[in-house]
């Protein structure tokens, strides 16, 4: 794949924004990841947003929550594009990773981030 891999963040308030400053800083990797809110917006405006941050790249969109109103905007516009993986129950362990695969086919990276999701999930 020539081209990187576009990650967009969709969450509910801040989330995406802090998700992406956190992840940006662990890394060091800037500019991977465009974090997407539904503060102040209605489902069209959001779609938009999404459609405008995916614009037309081939990308793993991450979502906070899978039955929310981020999560049915998003799959209401993306769920049929080939180039665009959708990963719902964003975490932190999941972007990190993604910042260094980017050069993954979209659904090879989307596997991959599932994977690394699930495992930093533990009771210690």
């Amino acid at each position: 794949m020539s081209e990187e891999l576009r990650g967009v963040v969709v969450c509910h308030g801040t989330l995406a924004e802090a998700l992406v400053q956190a992840a940006e800083q662990i890394s060091g990797i800037r500019g991977a990841l465009v974090p997407i809110s539904n503060t102040g917006c209605d489902r069209d405006t959001l779609e938009q947003r999404v459609l405008d941050a995916v614009d037309g790249r081939s990308a793993v969109v991450f979502v906070d929550l899978a039955s929310g109103s981020c999560s049915f905007a998003v799959l209401k516009r993306l769920r049929g594009e080939p180039s665009v993986k959708v990963v719902t129950g964003v975490n932190l362990a999941m972007l990190v990773d993604f910042v260094f695969h980017r050069s993954l086919p979209p659904a090879e990276a989307a596997a991959r981030v599932v994977a690394a999701g699930e495992k930093s999930i533990r009771i210690p």
